[in-house]
């Protein structure tokens, strides 16, 4: 009976590890395919505002210029502002096609990962 006893206790301890060892794999799993996603997030993130910037001061000097062609500075904040807002009509209208689904995709493909 006392064999018997120990082997149940046995088992319980084997049936404890076993599920601590999991909940550990499964918090680590998740914690790699976290940092992952952000990481690389975070790179595209650093290029976009690079990028941003970039396009910031190029929009200013040809607002600049546009305006000095035209004899009037401010209607070369004018021409560019409008084709702003006439790309973010754009933007609006596919925002799901162009940004949302690959952006879904991205993060979906990064979690799903096989290392």
């Amino acid at each position: 009976m006392d064999n018997y006893a120990t082997t149940i206790e046995t088992l319980f301890e084997k049936a404890e590890n076993y599920t601590r060892t999991t909940a550990e794999l499964v918090k680590l799993n998740a914690i790699d395919k976290s940092a992952d996603v952000l990481s690389s997030l975070l790179s595209r993130l650093t290029v976009a505002i690079v990028v941003a910037m970039f396009v910031l001061l190029t929009n200013i000097g040809l607002s600049l210029w546009i305006g000095e062609l035209m004899g009037k500075p401010y209607l070369g904040f004018f021409i560019i502002g409008s084709a702003y807002f006439l790309i973010s009509v754009i933007l609006y209208a596919f925002k799901d096609q162009w940004i949302k689904t690959p952006v879904s995709n991205f993060i979906i493909t990064k979690m799903l990962k096989k290392k």
